[in-house]
């Protein structure tokens, strides 16, 4: 039996072949968007503006998905990526991109450790690994919850903070939030 090696092209497939494609293996969300024989052509950056976009937290697996989480998800990867081509080709001007980078000043979330998420004002935060990064909204992804980062929280053991309130609070975080107060 013969197996494609490339996966579904992201901006084609409908919510049915994505889905099909997203869940085929258990995986946290952001691994299975950046791996190439299940959805072609997502770098890291992209994956953290798409899950940011969808409201779904990096380390969601895979196999717990529900159907409109995957319509959420197959909806912010197709909005995500046809903005960034757009965008990226009014940059260029037709020419060919004379410095190319995953850090990008208009993303949301990638490369914006630190800063106020743009839709609730929260800190984003950062894990790193290796010589990657991923950036998330605890506020907007994760319900909250701050998620680990595999080096620091273990140097920190039980003063990792495990949720905005607590990061604030120990670190000195000032809430950045943007909403309107009731």
């Amino acid at each position: 039996m013969s197996q494609e090696r490339g996966g579904v092209d992201p901006l084609t497939a409908d919510v049915t072949a994505f889905s099909e494609a997203v869940v085929r293996e258990r995986r946290t969300l952001k691994r299975a968007l950046t791996d190439a024989r299940l959805v072609a052509g997502i770098g890291g950056a992209y994956a953290d503006e798409i899950l940011h976009a969808a409201g779904l937290s990096l380390v969601q697996l895979t196999t717990n998905l529900d159907t409109a989480e995957l319509a959420r998800l197959h909806e912010a990867t197709q909005a995500v990526l046809a903005m960034w081509i757009s965008r990226l080709r009014v940059e260029a001007s037709g020419a060919f991109p004379a410095k190319v980078t995953a850090f990008h000043p208009g993303m949301a979330v990638h490369g914006k450790f630190r800063q106020p998420c743009l839709v609730c004002g929260t800190p984003v935060q950062r894990i790193v690994f290796a010589t990657r990064e991923t950036n998330d909204c605890p506020r907007c992804q994760t319900k909250g919850k701050v998620l680990a980062d595999r080096a620091l929280s273990r140097l920190l053991k039980k003063d990792w903070p495990r949720s905005i309130e607590e990061l604030e609070g120990r670190f000195g975080a000032k809430p950045l939030r943007n909403q309107p107060e009731n």
